[in-house]
């Protein structure tokens, strides 16, 4: 009877113990192994597979920065409202401020010159900036020829104002023109070699005419650009 049955190998049993604890062992494992059984930094970094450790999973402050790879966070993955004003931009805020400010006193008074291309703009003492020039408040202390007035008043850089301006600017606050009327740029009638008339704005802002040769005040008008 013995003679009958199959003698099998003794590898046959040892593989088929193998296989059982295998098996076992995975099973095992598998169970038994969780996250509260891993002691603290007993698993390195480098034996994680990139991507298996959430974010929401990690500590707050548990990475310092300065394990941070250089370019690893960019701007899109920071929270603007976390962070604080730079104090650099604190003090350009003032600079701006201050910047503005200055400019501001600057074009409030017609006095303070700048410059456009070397030369001085603005209207200096004694005159206000009144229909694209700088026009004297004062009048003339001495009454002259009109041609004498004319070259009275290029030689400060200006001319006589024309009638209607002047005119205008008699109604001016703080402006009064002299009594006996002033004297205008524009010549009216003319009647005959070095005898015309020129055109006068009394006090009333009324315009008329006196012959040249005549003696009147006037007040020039300066450039605004000289």
């Amino acid at each position: 009877m013995l003679r009958g049955m199959r003698r099998h190998s003794p590898a046959l049993p040892i593989a088929c113990v193998a296989l059982f604890v295998a098996l076992g062992g995975s099973v095992l494992a598998a169970t038994k192994i969780d996250g509260h059984s891993i002691r603290a930094r007993s698993l390195p970094g480098n034996r994680l597979v990139p991507g298996s450790l959430p974010g929401n999973r990690l500590r707050v402050g548990a990475i310092p920065a300065d394990r941070l790879a250089p370019g690893s966070i960019t701007g899109a993955q920071v929270d603007a409202t976390t962070l604080g004003e730079v104090p650099s931009a604190v003090h350009a805020e003032s600079a701006t401020a201050a910047r503005e400010a200055a400019t501001a006193l600057r074009a409030a008074s017609a006095a303070d010159a700048e410059h456009v291309n070397g030369y001085s703009a603005g209207c200096g003492p004694g005159t206000r900036a009144f229909a694209g020039g700088c026009w004297q408040l004062q009048h003339s202390l001495d009454p002259l020829e009109a041609p004498a007035a004319a070259a009275a008043c290029a030689a400060q850089g200006g001319e006589l104002p024309e009638a209607l301006a002047l005119a205008a600017f008699s109604h001016e606050p703080g402006v009064a023109l002299a009594i006996g009327d002033e004297w205008t740029g524009e010549i009216a009638v003319a009647s005959g070699p070095g005898l015309y008339s020129v055109a006068t704005v009394s006090p009333s802002a009324v315009v008329s005419f006196a012959l040249s040769t005549m003696t009147r005040n006037f007040r020039c008008v300066i450039p605004l650009v000289s």
